[in-house]
C-alpha cells in the first residue's frame, strides 16, 4: 500500500477541540502541513513542515513531493468537509490516496453555544464568495449559519440579508474567537447590528 495524506481537521481552534483520532494522527507524523497558528499549537521537533499560506499550488507540490517517501498530514482548521482544503487536494490527488479525520466546525461549534438545532439551517459561505439570491431570501422560520470575512462582516452582512427582505427584528447572534478563553457572543437583531462592535472571520447565526 502506498502512502497516504491524512486530512486532520483541528476544530474551531482550541486544541482541547480536536479529536483524539486527529492528535494522535498529528503527533506521529513525519510530514505535517497546516497553517501558521496550527503548526505553533502542534508541530513537534523534527517534523517537516510546511505553512499554508497564499500559494496553494506550492503546498501541493510539497505534499506530492514527500507522498512518495511517507504519509502527510495536512491540517485543516474546524471540519475537512466544510470549506476548506479539501477541495483542493482532490482535484490534485486521487480521492484513494485521501483519509479524511472529522473535525468540530465553527459553524457546529457556534450552534452549540446558542442551544440551537441545527439540523434545519441553511449553511452558507461569505468567506471570499456571496451566496445567491435564493438562498438568502427570507423565509418565515428560516435559520441562516454564515461564515464571514473581513468585506463580509457583522456590520455589512445584515444589510445584505435585509435588502434580501428579513425583517430588521430578525435574532442575530454574533460568534467571534470561538473555542478561546476571549470568546465573544453578542445576541442582537440585524437592524441593531450597526451599533455593535464589528467582528470579522467570525460565524453568524440568523434566525428568521
Amino acid at each position: 500500500m502506498g502512502y497516504r495524506i491524512i486530512v486532520a481537521g483541528i476544530g474551531p481552534g482550541n486544541p482541547k477541540y480536536v479529536l483524539p483520532a486527529a492528535a494522535e494522527a498529528i503527533q506521529n507524523a513525519k510530514v505535517l502541513v497546516g497553517g501558521s497558528r496550527a503548526l505553533a499549537d502542534f508541530a513537534r521537533d523534527g517534523q517537516m513542515t510546511m505553512p499554508i499560506r497564499g500559494d496553494i499550488p506550492a503546498v501541493m507540490d510539497f505534499i506530492r513531493k514527500h507522498l512518495e517517501t511517507s504519509d502527510v498530514v495536512t491540517m485543516v482548521s474546524g471540519d475537512p468537509g466544510y470549506y476548506s482544503l479539501l477541495d483542493a487536494l482532490r482535484r490534485e490527488f486521487s480521492e484513494d490516496v485521501i483519509n479524511v479525520i472529522p473535525g468540530i466546525s465553527s459553524v457546529q461549534y457556534a450552534f452549540s453555544k446558542l442551544a440551537l438545532p441545527w439540523h434545519d439551517a441553511l449553511l452558507l459561505s461569505f468567506h471570499g464568495r456571496v451566496p445567491d439570491d435564493s438562498a438568502l431570501k427570507y423565509e418565515k422560520g428560516k435559520i441562516l449559519g454564515l461564515l464571514t470575512d473581513a468585506k463580509y462582516s457583522s456590520k455589512t452582512i445584515p444589510d445584505v440579508l435585509m435588502k434580501h427582505g428579513w425583517p430588521a427584528d430578525a435574532r442575530l447572534s454574533v460568534c467571534s474567537r470561538l473555542s478561546y478563553e476571549d470568546e465573544e457572543i453578542v445576541r442582537t437583531t440585524l437592524g441593531k447590528a450597526a451599533d455593535e462592535k464589528e467582528q470579522t472571520h467570525c460565524i453568524l447565526v440568523v434566525e428568521g
